[in-house]
């Protein structure tokens, strides 16, 4: 299904090593006529690191969408009644936010969005980034793997060798799990290796 026309809320959690994927697939999304609707975690927004000032990329983000950021749970909770996303992406997705999913846990505006998304019989790709995703966390990944109306972007190890838990998507396909979220499919192959480039 072409996204030109959709409104897709798109989902920011904390793994600050992971933007500099996501953002370019926020690009693509409006470029190819999406309206895109960021949802800030509060780490995202307020957090400095090595990968960032605390505040660049949220600005970056409000820039390149032309939308105000969603960042609070009152804020997010109208997108329920209002059905205004026809898609909401959570890239990058921690293993916190994997785990508060799977549990049914609102406690943030990405989670009160999804949990809004969901009511609207409306997909959530999950684009994961998480150091325990075969580790502790791989419960509440099979929880979701099994649960109707959320997809995966592909995923895999994208460090065995030194990090054997960590499970990281290919961000760059993002669009097309989009697309075949929006048919109520999951985008194959899901598992992959994460340095394999299947955007070419």
């Amino acid at each position: 299904m072409n996204i030109a026309g959709k409104t897709i809320g798109f989902g920011i959690t904390g793994s600050h090593c992971t933007y500099a994927e996501v953002f370019p697939e926020i690009e693509r999304l409006v470029n190819a006529g999406a309206t895109v609707v960021p949802i800030l975690s509060y780490t995202m927004i307020h957090t400095s690191t090595r990968f960032g000032e605390a505040g660049e990329w949220a600005e970056k983000i409000e820039k390149v969408t032309g939308q105000k950021p969603i960042a609070t749970i009152p804020d997010a909770e109208p997108l329920g009644p209002s059905k205004r996303l026809d898609c909401l992406v959570i890239a990058p997705c921690t293993g916190s936010t994997l785990a508060r999913l799977a549990n049914a846990i609102t406690d943030s505006a990405i989670l009160m969005a999804a949990k809004a998304t969901i009511r609207n019989d409306r997909p959530v790709v999950i684009g994961i980034s998480t150091n325990d995703g075969l580790g502790l966390n791989a419960a509440n990944l099979a929880k979701l793997l099994a649960a109707k109306n959320f997809y995966f972007v592909p995923f895999g190890q994208d460090d065995p060798d030194k990090k054997m838990n960590s499970l990281v998507a290919r961000m760059n396909m993002i669009l097309p799990a989009c697309e075949s979220a929006l048919e109520k499919k999951q985008i194959q192959p899901l598992l992959v290796e994460k340095f394999r480039d299947l955007a070419k």
